[in-house]
């Protein structure tokens, strides 16, 4: 199968991210052997700072684009995996690792990429209220390209408009302010500590 490049990213002749992802698998595969090999010579200070300069700096480079590919899940496997930087690792799940350290799941790391994305990107996107004057609940939401097409429902302008949409009311109000738009985004992800899109949708909206 063919494949191209886009901005460092491959992607094959029928748009799928699957090589691309394979290829990550790799990359990252090899970062986590790295960050196990030296795990009982370094403090779990030192031990982060491998893993975000190696390991969650390949992990989130374009992932806007293929983090929620429904064979993304296999990264999060290999970053689950990596959460054995303290001697919680038998857990059965990796919850509470996470969120001690104040590391992003894959899925809050896609969804915190993406937002950062939309804000930065504001012309690309509009809201309700700027089609309507109706007084709904709604007019302050991103409005929801049409399209009835799942890759274009997967692309980052549909999906961000709707994950915007299920963020809490008081983490939208921040728009204006970037700088507090992420700070506050990343410590509800990391509170609540996602580990897929479907489990955002339905607990995001409930604050």
């Amino acid at each position: 199968m063919n494949s191209t490049k886009f901005l460092g990213l491959t992607i094959d002749s029928t748009l799928s991210w699957k090589r691309h992802i394979l290829d990550l698998s790799t990359k990252l595969n090899k970062a986590g052997y790295a960050i196990r090999a030296v795990k009982s010579l370094m403090s779990l200070k030192a031990l982060k700072t491998i893993y975000f300069s190696y390991f969650h700096a390949i992990m989130s480079y374009g992932v806007i684009f293929w983090g929620n590919s429904c064979i993304s899940n296999g990264i999060f496997k290999i970053q689950k995996r990596i959460m054995i930087l303290t001697n919680n690792s038998k857990r059965d799940s990796c919850r509470p690792i996470f969120k001690q350290l104040q590391i992003l799941t894959l899925p809050s790391q896609y969804i915190y990429s993406l937002l950062v994305f939309v804000i930065k990107n504001g012309d690309l996107f509009l809201f309700n209220s700027e089609i309507h004057n109706l007084n709904t609940r709604f007019r302050d939401n991103l409005h929801l390209p049409s399209t009835n097409l799942t890759m274009a429902q997967k692309g980052v302008l549909y999906s961000g408009s709707r994950i915007f949409n299920y963020l809490p009311l008081q983490i939208k109000n921040l728009s204006g302010d970037l700088k507090t738009f992420k700070r506050k985004l990343k410590n509800f992800l990391i509170d609540r500590t996602f580990y897929s899109l479907d489990e955002f949708y339905l607990l995001a909206s409930h604050g």
